[in-house]
């Protein structure tokens, strides 16, 4: 993971710290960060490849920092948290926050899910076929600039939502299981993870279709899955 610059954000200078152990250890450059707001300043000067950012701060959260680093910027953002209950997981999934990890963590699970995460975003791309620009009737995907275009605008997807829609528009019509779409996208096991990908897939629609409550493009198939109509 040499050549990475990882963003912590964390009240506490003790997690900080830990962290950019942890981190400095995988070759990582870790830049630090108190709040959403030092944050900000911190990715408007420097080039961030990742964020880890806590939930409960002062003056603003991780969950507003997430809303508004989403306005600009598509870099993956883990949510970190002593929070473990469901909803607060799912609100993290749905302001554009790409994994999320709780407190107390284990550090080797963190090593784990940053090196993930990374490996995605700096490798999007690489299914078979992955420079040929794909168009399905007003969606169109073009892998070479990673760009997804719906009715003539293109469309803001962060790297987890570009590599669902990537995935299933590179097999147009085929469905693909909740476990399917988890595993080839967050590349790892699947354990309860139907509220990430259904919270994934309703971003997806908000973003691509006209009408989301009736997709033209990303169609359910009711106890199968997902697809991408051709």
């Amino acid at each position: 993971m040499a050549n990475y610059n990882v963003l912590v954000v964390d009240d506490e200078k003790e997690i900080r710290d830990a962290i950019e152990i942890y981190l400095k250890n995988e070759g990582v450059t870790v830049l630090k960060a108190r709040d959403g707001y030092d944050a900000l300043e911190i990715l408007h000067d420097h080039e961030v490849h990742l964020i880890i950012l806590d939930v409960m701060m002062p003056r603003l959260d991780g969950i507003s920092a997430t809303y508004k680093i989403r306005e600009q910027k598509n870099i993956p953002i883990i949510i970190l948290s002593a929070k473990s209950e469901d909803t607060d997981k799912i609100l993290g999934l749905q302001v554009g926050a790409d994994d999320y990890i709780t407190k107390p963590f284990n550090p080797m699970e963190l090593v784990a899910r940053v090196k993930s995460q990374l490996r995605r975003y700096v490798t999007l791309g690489t299914f078979e076929g992955a420079n040929k620009v794909i168009d399905l009737n007003g969606l169109t995907l073009d892998p070479s600039s990673k760009e997804v275009t719906a009715h003539g605008e293109v469309v803001k997807l962060t790297p987890i939502e570009y590599k669902i829609v990537e995935l299933l528009m590179t097999n147009a019509g085929r469905v693909f299981s909740i476990n399917e779409i988890y595993e080839r996208v967050w590349k790892e096991p699947n354990y309860n993870a139907e509220n990430t990908v259904a919270v994934h897939i309703r971003k997806i629609r908000e973003k691509i279709e006209i009408d989301s409550k009736n997709p033209r493009f990303l169609k359910v198939v009711w106890g199968i899955g997902y697809k991408m109509e051709k």
